[in-house]
């Protein structure tokens, strides 16, 4: 009986693990569905916890106090490799989902993520704005400051949509919905020119060549530092690992929280690549 208890105890302990946090890679490494019962705990503590819209506030908070000593020091850039250059207008740069737009509305349905089923859920769904971002926008805005959004929501062609980059426009409109304005020479989508894969490093750097970019918002370690993913995209040719991806970090580590803001994201993204 003993050793049937413990085998019992076991199994049922291995069970719930499984409904809390299975994920399984879909439509890209930086995605993964929740299977089971329920939505697990990464997307609940996202969609309905009190200390996912604290940690999200207090990250933009963070940020607006700090524009005034950042726009004002000559020397500071946020894209490394860049020098500061005071005749370059300001700007900065922000991922959409999960860093403006929340998608757990989406992800708390469970059906498999693609990026058409997400260019179909902005068009028929209401946005809903991660806390702190519209302040922060519009408190960056009143200081001189350029807005630049740069997502990998790529400019695919689905059945029934017309023009060159379908999802911009439901993008930008989402944007508009929560009281953001963006024109398109502003936001930078993945394939919307050549050479633009979702490896994000070239579109920072292209802002950057025109801008002094003096902060830079995403929930994914990619937002900030160039190769990664597991699987590799252009100008990156080897895979990240979890060893690389903790070197990277120990190289970068100043800029967090100094020109650099995370914000969470437990439900996908490129630590689901690495090994």
């Amino acid at each position: 009986m003993p050793l049937l208890r413990s085998l019992l105890s076991v199994v049922l302990t291995m069970l719930l693990a499984a409904c809390a946090a299975t994920h399984t890679p879909e439509d890209s490494e930086e995605h993964s569905a929740e299977h089971g019962a329920k939505p697990g705990y990464a997307t609940r503590w996202a969609a309905y916890s009190v200390e996912y819209q604290a940690v999200s506030a207090q990250i933009y908070a963070q940020a607006t106090r700090d524009i005034p000593r950042l726009l004002d020091d000559p020397s500071w850039s946020a894209v490394p490799g860049f020098a500061a250059d005071a005749n370059k207008p300001p700007a900065v740069i922000l991922d959409v989902d999960e860093t403006i737009l929340s998608g757990t509305d989406m992800e708390l349905t469970m059906v498999p993520f693609s990026t058409q089923r997400q260019y179909e859920w902005g068009k028929a769904n209401k946005p809903i704005p991660i806390r702190g971002v519209v302040d922060f926008i519009d408190a960056a805005r009143d200081a001189g400051i350029e807005v630049f959004i740069l997502t990998n929501r790529p400019c695919d062609q689905y059945e029934g949509t017309t023009g060159d980059c379908p999802t911009e426009e439901v993008t930008l409109k989402s944007l508009s919905d929560i009281g953001i304005e963006v024109d398109g020479a502003h936001a930078h989508f993945a394939n919307e020119q050549p050479g633009w894969d979702r490896e994000k490093v070239t579109r920072r750097e292209f802002i950057a060549e025109t801008h002094r970019v003096i902060m830079v918002f995403g929930d994914d370690f990619g937002d900030f530092v160039a190769c990664s993913r597991g699987t590799p995209k252009l100008p990156c040719t080897r895979p990240a690992t979890r060893e690389s991806r903790a070197a990277a970090l120990e190289t970068y580590q100043e800029y967090f929280g100094n020109g650099w803001y995370i914000l969470p994201n437990p439900m996908y993204g490129s630590w689901t690549s690495v090994e």
